[in-house]
Protein backbone atom coordinates (compact mmCIF):
# COMPACT_ATOMS: atom_id res chain seq x y z
CA UNK A 1 0.00 0.00 0.00
CA UNK A 2 1.51 3.51 -1.22
CA UNK A 3 1.17 5.73 1.58
CA UNK A 4 -0.09 9.42 0.34
CA UNK A 5 1.88 12.03 -1.51
CA UNK A 6 2.19 14.39 1.36
CA UNK A 7 3.89 11.47 3.92
CA UNK A 8 6.50 10.82 0.89
CA UNK A 9 7.21 14.53 0.97
CA UNK A 10 7.41 15.26 4.60
CA UNK A 11 9.42 11.75 5.15
CA UNK A 12 12.25 13.85 2.57
CA UNK A 13 11.92 16.77 4.76
CA UNK A 14 12.64 14.85 7.97
CA UNK A 15 15.54 12.56 6.21
CA UNK A 16 17.31 15.69 4.90
CA UNK A 17 16.85 17.39 8.43
CA UNK A 18 18.23 14.09 9.92
CA UNK A 19 21.06 13.75 7.44
CA UNK A 20 22.31 17.13 8.58
CA UNK A 21 22.43 15.86 12.60
CA UNK A 22 24.04 12.46 11.42
CA UNK A 23 26.74 13.83 9.08
CA UNK A 24 25.27 12.98 5.93
CA UNK A 25 23.75 9.86 6.22
CA UNK A 26 20.03 9.69 8.00
CA UNK A 27 18.61 7.23 10.19
CA UNK A 28 15.39 5.30 9.48
CA UNK A 29 14.33 4.76 12.69
CA UNK A 30 13.93 8.15 14.52
CA UNK A 31 12.30 8.92 11.11
CA UNK A 32 9.74 6.32 11.11
CA UNK A 33 8.75 6.90 14.64
CA UNK A 34 8.33 10.89 14.57
CA UNK A 35 5.79 10.31 11.77
CA UNK A 36 3.81 7.51 13.06
CA UNK A 37 3.73 9.66 16.30
CA UNK A 38 2.56 12.77 14.74
CA UNK A 39 0.28 10.90 12.89
CA UNK A 40 -1.58 8.22 14.65
CA UNK A 41 -3.68 7.46 11.10
CA UNK A 42 -0.47 6.14 9.52
CA UNK A 43 0.14 3.32 12.01
CA UNK A 44 -2.18 0.74 10.51
CA UNK A 45 0.72 1.28 6.95
CA UNK A 46 4.00 1.07 8.82
CA UNK A 47 5.31 -0.92 6.96
CA UNK A 48 4.56 0.99 3.77
CA UNK A 49 5.83 4.41 5.81
CA UNK A 50 9.13 2.72 6.13
CA UNK A 51 9.92 1.94 2.99
CA UNK A 52 8.82 5.23 1.92
CA UNK A 53 11.47 6.54 4.63
CA UNK A 54 14.04 4.06 3.31
CA UNK A 55 13.28 5.21 -0.20
CA UNK A 56 13.94 9.22 0.76
CA UNK A 57 17.15 8.39 2.45
CA UNK A 58 18.66 6.50 -0.57
CA UNK A 59 17.83 9.43 -2.38
CA UNK A 60 19.49 12.10 0.43
CA UNK A 61 22.25 10.24 1.10
CA UNK A 62 23.01 10.67 -3.00
CA UNK A 63 23.49 14.62 -2.28
CA UNK A 64 26.31 16.60 -1.62
CA UNK A 65 25.98 18.36 1.98
CA UNK A 66 25.31 21.79 0.19
CA UNK A 67 22.53 20.42 -1.86
CA UNK A 68 20.84 18.61 1.12
CA UNK A 69 20.57 21.95 3.20
CA UNK A 70 19.43 23.97 0.52
CA UNK A 71 16.80 21.70 -0.22
CA UNK A 72 15.69 21.07 3.25
CA UNK A 73 15.70 25.09 3.18
CA UNK A 74 13.56 24.77 0.15
CA UNK A 75 10.94 22.76 1.36
CA UNK A 76 10.68 24.47 4.82
CA UNK A 77 12.76 23.12 6.97
CA UNK A 78 12.08 20.15 9.30
CA UNK A 79 9.61 21.92 11.44
CA UNK A 80 6.88 21.61 8.45
CA UNK A 81 7.11 17.65 8.99
CA UNK A 82 6.53 17.81 12.11
CA UNK A 83 2.52 17.80 12.42
CA UNK A 84 -0.37 16.88 10.09
CA UNK A 85 -3.29 18.48 11.88
CA UNK A 86 -5.41 15.74 12.96
CA UNK A 87 -8.83 18.08 13.75
CA UNK A 88 -9.42 21.49 13.23
CA UNK A 89 -11.78 23.81 15.64
CA UNK A 90 -14.67 23.85 13.82
CA UNK A 91 -14.91 20.23 13.62
CA UNK A 92 -15.52 20.35 17.80
CA UNK A 93 -19.94 19.52 17.65
CA UNK A 94 -22.10 22.21 18.87
CA UNK A 95 -23.67 22.00 21.72
CA UNK A 96 -26.72 20.45 22.39
CA UNK A 97 -29.54 23.06 22.72
CA UNK A 98 -27.35 26.06 23.13
CA UNK A 99 -27.44 29.70 23.20
CA UNK A 100 -24.66 32.32 22.97
CA UNK A 101 -24.77 34.25 26.20
CA UNK A 102 -26.34 32.21 27.95
CA UNK A 103 -24.13 29.38 28.69
CA UNK A 104 -22.88 28.68 32.08
CA UNK A 105 -20.04 25.80 32.24
CA UNK A 106 -18.07 24.53 35.66
CA UNK A 107 -15.17 22.57 36.13
CA UNK A 108 -14.65 21.18 39.43
CA UNK A 109 -11.18 19.51 40.13
CA UNK A 110 -10.79 17.56 43.94
CA UNK A 111 -7.88 20.11 45.36
CA UNK A 112 -5.12 17.24 46.56
CA UNK A 113 -3.13 17.66 43.79
CA UNK A 114 -1.65 20.05 41.11
CA UNK A 115 -3.80 20.21 37.67
CA UNK A 116 -1.40 17.85 35.38
CA UNK A 117 -1.55 16.76 31.36
CA UNK A 118 -4.50 14.33 31.99
CA UNK A 119 -6.51 17.43 33.46
CA UNK A 120 -5.71 19.21 29.96
CA UNK A 121 -9.02 18.16 28.19
CA UNK A 122 -11.05 19.85 30.98
CA UNK A 123 -9.77 22.75 31.52
CA UNK A 124 -8.96 23.43 27.46
CA UNK A 125 -12.59 21.91 26.52
CA UNK A 126 -14.28 23.69 28.99
CA UNK A 127 -12.69 26.75 27.75
CA UNK A 128 -12.91 26.56 24.17
CA UNK A 129 -16.61 26.13 24.72
CA UNK A 130 -17.03 29.27 26.69
CA UNK A 131 -15.37 31.39 24.12
CA UNK A 132 -17.72 30.05 21.53
CA UNK A 133 -20.74 30.79 22.97
CA UNK A 134 -19.44 33.84 24.77
CA UNK A 135 -20.72 32.06 27.94
CA UNK A 136 -19.47 31.62 31.87
CA UNK A 137 -16.88 29.50 33.31
CA UNK A 138 -17.12 28.42 37.23
CA UNK A 139 -14.63 27.17 39.35
CA UNK A 140 -15.94 24.93 41.72
CA UNK A 141 -13.49 23.41 44.04
CA UNK A 142 -15.00 19.72 44.93
CA UNK A 143 -13.59 20.20 48.34
CA UNK A 144 -15.64 17.30 50.17
CA UNK A 145 -14.05 16.51 53.36
CA UNK A 146 -12.08 13.19 51.37
CA UNK A 147 -10.18 10.93 53.08
CA UNK A 148 -7.16 9.89 54.84
CA UNK A 149 -5.57 8.93 52.12
CA UNK A 150 -7.03 11.55 49.61
CA UNK A 151 -6.83 14.55 51.94
CA UNK A 152 -8.13 18.46 51.01
CA UNK A 153 -4.84 20.65 51.03
CA UNK A 154 -5.30 24.19 51.53
CA UNK A 155 -1.99 24.97 49.68
CA UNK A 156 -3.73 22.93 46.35
CA UNK A 157 -6.47 25.96 46.31
CA UNK A 158 -3.91 28.57 45.11
CA UNK A 159 -2.12 26.19 43.46
CA UNK A 160 -5.06 25.48 40.83
CA UNK A 161 -6.21 29.06 40.24
CA UNK A 162 -2.01 29.41 39.34
CA UNK A 163 -2.37 26.56 36.93
CA UNK A 164 -5.28 27.83 35.38
CA UNK A 165 -4.40 31.68 35.21
CA UNK A 166 -1.10 30.09 33.50
CA UNK A 167 -2.89 28.12 30.86
CA UNK A 168 -4.59 31.35 30.24
CA UNK A 169 -8.15 30.43 31.62
CA UNK A 170 -9.90 32.87 33.63
CA UNK A 171 -12.88 32.00 35.26
CA UNK A 172 -15.76 34.09 36.16
CA UNK A 173 -16.72 32.88 39.72
CA UNK A 174 -15.06 30.29 42.07
CA UNK A 175 -16.97 28.58 44.50
CA UNK A 176 -16.09 26.15 47.39
CA UNK A 177 -18.23 23.24 48.07
CA UNK A 178 -17.62 23.01 51.88
CA UNK A 179 -19.18 26.87 52.29
CA UNK A 180 -22.75 25.08 50.65
CA UNK A 181 -23.18 22.21 52.98
CA UNK A 182 -26.74 23.66 54.47
CA UNK A 183 -27.84 23.97 50.98
CA UNK A 184 -26.85 19.89 50.41
CA UNK A 185 -28.65 19.26 53.72
CA UNK A 186 -32.16 21.16 52.70
CA UNK A 187 -31.67 19.76 49.38
CA UNK A 188 -31.43 15.97 51.44
CA UNK A 189 -34.37 16.56 53.58
CA UNK A 190 -36.43 17.14 50.13
CA UNK A 191 -35.22 13.77 49.04
CA UNK A 192 -35.78 12.61 52.67
CA UNK A 193 -39.57 13.45 52.69
CA UNK A 194 -39.82 11.69 49.10
CA UNK A 195 -39.37 8.53 51.00
CA UNK A 196 -36.60 7.79 48.51
CA UNK A 197 -33.61 7.44 51.41
CA UNK A 198 -32.95 5.29 54.25
CA UNK A 199 -30.21 5.78 57.20
CA UNK A 200 -27.75 2.52 56.63
CA UNK A 201 -26.47 1.37 60.18
CA UNK A 202 -24.46 -1.07 58.39
CA UNK A 203 -20.63 -1.68 58.89
CA UNK A 204 -19.39 -0.76 55.93
CA UNK A 205 -18.46 -4.47 54.29
CA UNK A 206 -21.73 -5.78 55.54
CA UNK A 207 -22.95 -2.76 53.40
CA UNK A 208 -21.25 -3.78 50.24
CA UNK A 209 -21.95 -7.95 51.02
CA UNK A 210 -25.47 -7.09 50.56
CA UNK A 211 -25.00 -4.80 47.58
CA UNK A 212 -23.54 -7.19 46.04
CA UNK A 213 -25.87 -9.93 46.65
CA UNK A 214 -28.83 -7.58 46.15
CA UNK A 215 -30.02 -7.74 49.68
CA UNK A 216 -32.02 -5.28 51.46
CA UNK A 217 -30.28 -3.79 54.56
CA UNK A 218 -32.38 -3.96 58.19
CA UNK A 219 -33.09 -0.39 57.60
CA UNK A 220 -34.46 -0.20 54.27
CA UNK A 221 -37.71 -0.38 55.78
CA UNK A 222 -37.58 2.23 58.03
CA UNK A 223 -40.51 4.94 58.69
CA UNK A 224 -40.43 8.36 56.82
CA UNK A 225 -40.14 9.50 60.75
CA UNK A 226 -37.38 7.24 61.30
CA UNK A 227 -35.41 8.26 58.77
CA UNK A 228 -35.77 11.99 59.49
CA UNK A 229 -35.00 11.16 63.27
CA UNK A 230 -31.78 9.31 62.53
CA UNK A 231 -30.56 11.86 59.54
CA UNK A 232 -31.20 14.60 62.69
CA UNK A 233 -28.93 12.24 64.90
CA UNK A 234 -26.10 12.22 62.08
CA UNK A 235 -26.02 15.97 61.51
CA UNK A 236 -26.12 16.71 65.77
CA UNK A 237 -22.92 14.39 65.77
CA UNK A 238 -24.91 11.37 67.69
CA UNK A 239 -22.93 8.80 65.16
CA UNK A 240 -19.51 8.97 64.55
CA UNK A 241 -17.80 8.23 61.62
CA UNK A 242 -18.34 4.79 59.86
CA UNK A 243 -21.57 4.88 62.12
CA UNK A 244 -24.50 5.69 60.17
CA UNK A 245 -24.51 6.79 56.10
CA UNK A 246 -27.83 8.06 53.93
CA UNK A 247 -28.52 5.96 51.25
CA UNK A 248 -30.85 6.40 48.33
CA UNK A 249 -32.92 3.84 47.11
CA UNK A 250 -32.50 2.37 43.87
CA UNK A 251 -33.47 -1.49 42.63
CA UNK A 252 -31.78 -3.79 44.43
CA UNK A 253 -32.47 -5.97 41.72
CA UNK A 254 -30.59 -3.93 39.14
CA UNK A 255 -27.14 -5.27 37.09
CA UNK A 256 -24.86 -2.98 38.00
CA UNK A 257 -24.35 -3.79 41.71
CA UNK A 258 -22.70 -0.59 42.02
CA UNK A 259 -25.85 1.44 41.59
CA UNK A 260 -27.37 -0.38 44.16
CA UNK A 261 -29.03 1.87 47.36
CA UNK A 262 -25.72 4.39 46.45
CA UNK A 263 -24.72 6.25 49.68
CA UNK A 264 -25.41 10.06 49.94
CA UNK A 265 -23.81 11.06 52.64
CA UNK A 266 -21.47 10.05 55.30
CA UNK A 267 -19.68 11.25 58.60
CA UNK A 268 -16.26 12.09 58.71
CA UNK A 269 -14.50 13.45 61.99
CA UNK A 270 -11.20 14.81 59.89
CA UNK A 271 -10.21 18.28 59.69
CA UNK A 272 -10.95 20.58 56.79
CA UNK A 273 -8.20 23.32 55.75
CA UNK A 274 -11.20 25.96 55.27
CA UNK A 275 -13.95 24.80 57.64
CA UNK A 276 -12.03 22.78 60.36
CA UNK A 277 -14.86 20.40 62.23
CA UNK A 278 -17.63 22.70 61.27
CA UNK A 279 -19.58 19.26 59.32
CA UNK A 280 -19.47 16.41 60.36
CA UNK A 281 -21.99 15.15 57.46
CA UNK A 282 -20.49 15.03 53.92
CA UNK A 283 -22.29 14.72 50.58
CA UNK A 284 -20.88 11.92 47.95
CA UNK A 285 -19.27 14.08 45.55
CA UNK A 286 -22.16 13.12 42.95
CA UNK A 287 -25.20 14.37 45.10
CA UNK A 288 -22.69 17.69 45.51
CA UNK A 289 -22.99 17.74 41.67
CA UNK A 290 -26.33 17.14 41.31
CA UNK A 291 -27.05 20.20 43.62
CA UNK A 292 -24.46 22.53 42.55
CA UNK A 293 -25.31 21.96 39.09
CA UNK A 294 -28.70 23.01 39.62
CA UNK A 295 -27.96 25.98 42.09
CA UNK A 296 -25.43 27.84 40.11
CA UNK A 297 -27.30 27.19 36.69
CA UNK A 298 -24.93 25.06 34.62
CA UNK A 299 -26.13 25.06 30.99
CA UNK A 300 -24.01 21.80 29.96
CA UNK A 301 -21.70 19.50 31.97
CA UNK A 302 -18.59 18.87 30.38
CA UNK A 303 -16.56 15.73 32.02
CA UNK A 304 -14.92 12.43 30.81
CA UNK A 305 -17.10 9.23 30.21
CA UNK A 306 -15.37 7.69 33.19
CA UNK A 307 -17.76 9.68 35.53
CA UNK A 308 -20.84 8.51 33.45
CA UNK A 309 -21.97 6.57 36.86
CA UNK A 310 -22.05 10.31 38.40
CA UNK A 311 -24.43 11.16 35.23
CA UNK A 312 -26.68 8.47 36.21
CA UNK A 313 -26.89 9.42 39.66
CA UNK A 314 -27.65 13.09 38.89
CA UNK A 315 -30.18 11.95 36.81
CA UNK A 316 -32.11 9.74 39.28
CA UNK A 317 -32.34 12.61 41.81
CA UNK A 318 -33.60 14.64 39.40
CA UNK A 319 -36.07 12.92 37.88
CA UNK A 320 -37.10 12.25 41.77
CA UNK A 321 -37.25 15.79 42.35
CA UNK A 322 -39.14 16.70 38.87
CA UNK A 323 -36.23 18.69 37.79
CA UNK A 324 -35.07 19.02 34.28
CA UNK A 325 -31.32 19.10 34.64
CA UNK A 326 -28.33 20.15 31.73
CA UNK A 327 -26.97 17.87 29.44
CA UNK A 328 -23.89 15.53 29.77
CA UNK A 329 -21.10 16.03 26.95
CA UNK A 330 -18.80 13.44 27.65
CA UNK A 331 -15.16 12.50 25.71
CA UNK A 332 -12.58 9.60 26.63
CA UNK A 333 -9.57 9.30 28.32
CA UNK A 334 -6.40 10.79 26.89
CA UNK A 335 -3.44 9.33 28.12
CA UNK A 336 -0.15 10.38 27.29
CA UNK A 337 2.45 7.48 27.63
CA UNK A 338 5.41 8.18 29.54
CA UNK A 339 3.47 10.22 31.63
CA UNK A 340 3.27 7.87 34.59
CA UNK A 341 0.74 9.91 36.95
CA UNK A 342 -0.04 9.58 40.58
CA UNK A 343 -1.80 12.64 42.63
CA UNK A 344 -1.06 10.30 45.61
CA UNK A 345 2.10 9.79 45.44
CA UNK A 346 2.97 13.03 43.70
CA UNK A 347 1.64 14.75 46.84
CA UNK A 348 3.86 12.34 49.33
CA UNK A 349 7.06 13.20 47.12
CA UNK A 350 5.96 16.53 46.87
CA UNK A 351 5.19 16.74 50.55
CA UNK A 352 8.39 15.20 51.64
CA UNK A 353 10.61 17.22 49.92
CA UNK A 354 11.83 14.23 47.52
CA UNK A 355 9.85 15.63 44.42
CA UNK A 356 11.30 19.80 43.31
CA UNK A 357 8.08 20.78 44.37
CA UNK A 358 4.79 20.77 42.35
CA UNK A 359 6.92 21.99 39.15
CA UNK A 360 9.10 18.84 38.90
CA UNK A 361 9.26 17.01 35.80
CA UNK A 362 7.92 13.93 37.11
CA UNK A 363 4.65 15.03 38.19
CA UNK A 364 3.68 15.78 34.52
CA UNK A 365 2.00 19.11 35.72
CA UNK A 366 1.10 21.86 33.70
CA UNK A 367 3.25 23.92 35.81
CA UNK A 368 6.44 21.50 34.76
CA UNK A 369 5.37 21.12 31.43
CA UNK A 370 5.79 24.94 31.35
CA UNK A 371 9.63 24.89 32.70
CA UNK A 372 10.66 21.84 30.48
CA UNK A 373 9.31 25.12 27.65
CA UNK A 374 6.28 23.43 26.69
CA UNK A 375 4.00 26.37 25.68
CA UNK A 376 0.05 26.43 26.62
CA UNK A 377 -0.22 27.33 22.80
CA UNK A 378 1.23 23.45 22.52
CA UNK A 379 -1.04 21.93 25.29
CA UNK A 380 -3.92 23.70 24.11
CA UNK A 381 -3.20 22.68 20.07
CA UNK A 382 -2.24 19.04 21.45
CA UNK A 383 -5.29 18.86 23.12
CA UNK A 384 -7.95 20.09 20.70
CA UNK A 385 -6.58 17.73 17.99
CA UNK A 386 -8.67 14.81 19.68
CA UNK A 387 -11.78 16.69 19.34
CA UNK A 388 -14.61 14.96 21.95
CA UNK A 389 -13.53 11.78 20.79
CA UNK A 390 -15.25 8.60 23.31
CA UNK A 391 -12.53 6.76 22.20
CA UNK A 392 -9.76 5.88 25.14
CA UNK A 393 -6.59 7.17 23.57
CA UNK A 394 -2.98 6.66 24.45
CA UNK A 395 -0.67 8.42 22.91
CA UNK A 396 3.36 8.77 22.68
CA UNK A 397 4.92 11.97 24.21
CA UNK A 398 6.32 12.93 20.93
CA UNK A 399 2.96 14.06 19.90
CA UNK A 400 2.77 16.75 22.41
CA UNK A 401 6.80 17.38 21.69
CA UNK A 402 5.84 17.46 17.77
CA UNK A 403 3.20 20.28 18.66
CA UNK A 404 5.84 22.16 20.84
CA UNK A 405 8.70 21.82 18.10
CA UNK A 406 6.50 23.73 15.96
CA UNK A 407 5.96 26.49 18.17
CA UNK A 408 9.54 27.00 19.91
CA UNK A 409 12.18 25.97 16.83
CA UNK A 410 11.89 29.64 15.33
CA UNK A 411 12.37 31.16 18.73
CA UNK A 412 15.06 28.39 20.39
CA UNK A 413 18.90 29.70 20.21
CA UNK A 414 21.27 26.81 18.98
CA UNK A 415 24.42 26.39 21.43
CA UNK A 416 26.91 23.44 21.50
CA UNK A 417 26.43 21.27 24.79
CA UNK A 418 28.86 18.65 26.24
CA UNK A 419 27.96 15.41 28.63
CA UNK A 420 31.18 14.18 30.36
CA UNK A 421 33.52 15.96 27.81
CA UNK A 422 37.06 14.95 27.49
CA UNK A 423 40.12 17.58 26.88
CA UNK A 424 41.34 17.19 23.40
CA UNK A 425 44.67 19.29 22.25
CA UNK A 426 45.07 19.81 18.55
CA UNK A 427 48.52 19.66 17.26
CA UNK A 428 48.83 21.96 14.34
CA UNK A 429 45.56 24.10 14.61
CA UNK A 430 45.88 27.25 12.87
CA UNK A 431 46.95 29.58 15.91
CA UNK A 432 44.97 32.19 14.29
CA UNK A 433 41.67 30.08 14.57
CA UNK A 434 41.03 31.54 17.67
CA UNK A 435 37.20 31.98 17.45
CA UNK A 436 34.57 31.26 14.82
CA UNK A 437 31.54 33.26 14.38
CA UNK A 438 27.85 31.53 14.07
CA UNK A 439 24.25 31.99 13.68
CA UNK A 440 22.18 31.23 16.66
CA UNK A 441 19.32 29.94 14.20
CA UNK A 442 20.47 28.25 10.97
CA UNK A 443 17.36 29.57 9.46
CA UNK A 444 16.71 32.93 11.51
CA UNK A 445 19.23 35.60 10.51
CA UNK A 446 17.15 38.23 12.24
CA UNK A 447 18.62 35.82 15.35
CA UNK A 448 21.75 37.56 14.68
CA UNK A 449 25.10 35.53 15.33
CA UNK A 450 27.78 34.33 17.97
CA UNK A 451 31.44 34.26 18.73
CA UNK A 452 32.45 30.67 19.70
CA UNK A 453 35.98 30.71 21.05
CA UNK A 454 38.57 28.06 19.57
CA UNK A 455 42.00 27.99 19.97
CA UNK A 456 44.11 24.90 19.85
CA UNK A 457 42.17 23.00 22.75
CA UNK A 458 38.72 21.48 23.08
CA UNK A 459 36.73 19.67 25.10
CA UNK A 460 34.95 16.95 23.37
CA UNK A 461 31.64 14.43 24.24
CA UNK A 462 33.77 11.14 25.74
CA UNK A 463 31.03 9.04 24.13
CA UNK A 464 31.84 10.51 20.59
CA UNK A 465 35.67 10.89 20.62
CA UNK A 466 35.81 6.73 22.08
CA UNK A 467 33.03 6.09 19.16
CA UNK A 468 35.45 6.98 16.32
CA UNK A 469 39.43 5.75 17.72
CA UNK A 470 41.59 6.70 14.95
CA UNK A 471 38.81 8.49 12.21
CA UNK A 472 38.71 11.75 11.24
CA UNK A 473 35.90 13.47 12.18
CA UNK A 474 34.22 17.51 12.41
CA UNK A 475 34.05 20.03 14.69
CA UNK A 476 30.85 21.37 13.58
CA UNK A 477 31.31 24.19 11.36
CA UNK A 478 34.72 24.83 12.27
CA UNK A 479 37.92 22.19 11.72
CA UNK A 480 38.64 18.60 10.78
CA UNK A 481 40.61 16.22 13.52
CA UNK A 482 42.26 12.86 12.82
CA UNK A 483 41.75 11.22 16.19
CA UNK A 484 44.52 8.97 17.61
CA UNK A 485 43.95 5.40 17.27
CA UNK A 486 44.59 4.22 21.13
CA UNK A 487 42.93 6.89 23.36
CA UNK A 488 45.25 7.50 26.51
CA UNK A 489 43.77 6.48 29.76
CA UNK A 490 44.09 9.19 31.43
CA UNK A 491 45.09 13.18 30.44
CA UNK A 492 44.50 14.99 27.31
CA UNK A 493 43.74 13.27 24.12
CA UNK A 494 46.11 14.51 20.75
CA UNK A 495 44.71 14.64 18.31
CA UNK A 496 46.20 16.20 14.31
CA UNK A 497 44.32 19.00 12.37
CA UNK A 498 43.38 17.98 9.12
CA UNK A 499 41.98 21.05 7.09
CA UNK A 500 38.70 23.21 7.42
CA UNK A 501 37.02 21.56 4.21
CA UNK A 502 33.62 20.41 4.63
CA UNK A 503 33.70 17.06 4.89
CA UNK A 504 31.56 13.99 4.95
CA UNK A 505 32.86 12.89 8.36
CA UNK A 506 30.99 12.11 11.97
CA UNK A 507 30.37 15.76 12.87
CA UNK A 508 31.16 16.51 16.80
CA UNK A 509 30.03 19.06 19.15
CA UNK A 510 32.51 21.09 20.95
CA UNK A 511 33.25 23.54 23.02
CA UNK A 512 36.53 25.53 22.96
CA UNK A 513 38.42 25.53 26.24
CA UNK A 514 39.35 29.18 26.11
CA UNK A 515 35.97 29.68 26.89
CA UNK A 516 33.19 27.54 28.49
CA UNK A 517 30.06 27.97 30.51
CA UNK A 518 29.29 25.41 33.13
CA UNK A 519 25.43 23.92 33.19
CA UNK A 520 23.69 21.95 35.33
CA UNK A 521 20.21 20.51 33.22
CA UNK A 522 17.33 18.93 35.33
CA UNK A 523 16.16 16.04 33.67
CA UNK A 524 13.13 14.57 33.35
CA UNK A 525 13.68 11.71 35.34
CA UNK A 526 14.64 14.37 38.40
CA UNK A 527 18.20 14.09 37.98
CA UNK A 528 20.54 16.57 37.38
CA UNK A 529 23.88 16.42 35.09
CA UNK A 530 26.37 18.54 34.71
CA UNK A 531 28.22 19.19 31.64
CA UNK A 532 29.96 21.83 29.47
CA UNK A 533 28.23 24.51 26.70
CA UNK A 534 29.77 27.76 24.15
CA UNK A 535 30.58 30.40 26.16
CA UNK A 536 28.05 32.43 25.58
CA UNK A 537 25.30 30.22 27.62
CA UNK A 538 26.81 32.21 30.38
CA UNK A 539 24.80 34.95 29.03
CA UNK A 540 21.82 33.40 29.27
CA UNK A 541 17.98 34.87 30.50
CA UNK A 542 16.02 33.11 32.93
CA UNK A 543 13.26 31.81 30.92
CA UNK A 544 15.87 31.48 27.54
CA UNK A 545 14.50 28.81 25.20
CA UNK A 546 17.59 26.92 23.75
CA UNK A 547 18.13 24.42 21.92
CA UNK A 548 21.27 21.99 22.76
CA UNK A 549 22.59 20.54 19.20
CA UNK A 550 21.98 16.77 19.36
CA UNK A 551 20.66 16.78 22.79
CA UNK A 552 17.42 18.31 22.36
CA UNK A 553 15.70 21.68 23.77
CA UNK A 554 16.12 23.02 27.34
CA UNK A 555 14.59 26.35 29.06
CA UNK A 556 16.49 27.64 31.56
CA UNK A 557 15.29 27.90 35.27
CA UNK A 558 12.91 30.97 35.99
CA UNK A 559 14.66 31.29 39.56
CA UNK A 560 18.72 30.95 38.51
CA UNK A 561 20.78 34.15 39.17
CA UNK A 562 22.15 35.56 35.91
CA UNK A 563 25.93 35.35 36.17
CA UNK A 564 26.07 32.64 38.67
CA UNK A 565 27.66 29.00 37.96
CA UNK A 566 26.34 26.56 37.14
CA UNK A 567 23.74 27.75 34.46
CA UNK A 568 20.36 25.68 35.44
CA UNK A 569 18.21 24.70 32.61
CA UNK A 570 15.38 22.50 32.48
CA UNK A 571 15.18 19.53 29.81
CA UNK A 572 12.23 20.06 27.40
CA UNK A 573 12.44 17.42 25.11
CA UNK A 574 14.19 16.52 21.56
Amino acid sequence: MAVPPDVVTRARRLALDNAQAHGGTPRAGPIVARLLATDPSLRSQAAAVTEAVERAIAEVVALPPEAQKAELAGLGGAEAAAVRPVRGVDDLPELPGATRGAVVLRMAPFPSGALHIGNARMIVLNDYYRRKYDGKLLLVFDDTVGSEEKRVDAELFDVIRADLDRCEVPVDAVYYKSDRLPMHYAWAERVIALGATYVCLCPAATLQENRRAGIACAERAQPLGETHALWKKMLDGGFGPGDAVLRLKTDLAGPDPAFRDRVLFRISDLDHPRVGHRWRVWPLLEFSWAVDDIELGVTHVLRGKDLVMEDRMQRYLWDLLGIRGPPFVHWGLLRVREAKISKSKSYAEVKSGLYDGWADPRTWSLASLMRRGISVESVRAFTMSFGLSLADIEVPAETLYAENRVRIDPLARRRMYLDDPVEVVVDGFPPELTSVELPNHPDRPELGMRTVPAGGTFYLPRADVAAHPGETVRLKDLANLDLPARLPVSGPIRATFAGRENRRVPRLQWAGAAGVAQVDVLDLDGRHRQGLAEASMARAAPGDLYQFERVGFVRVESDWVPGTSPVRVCYGHP
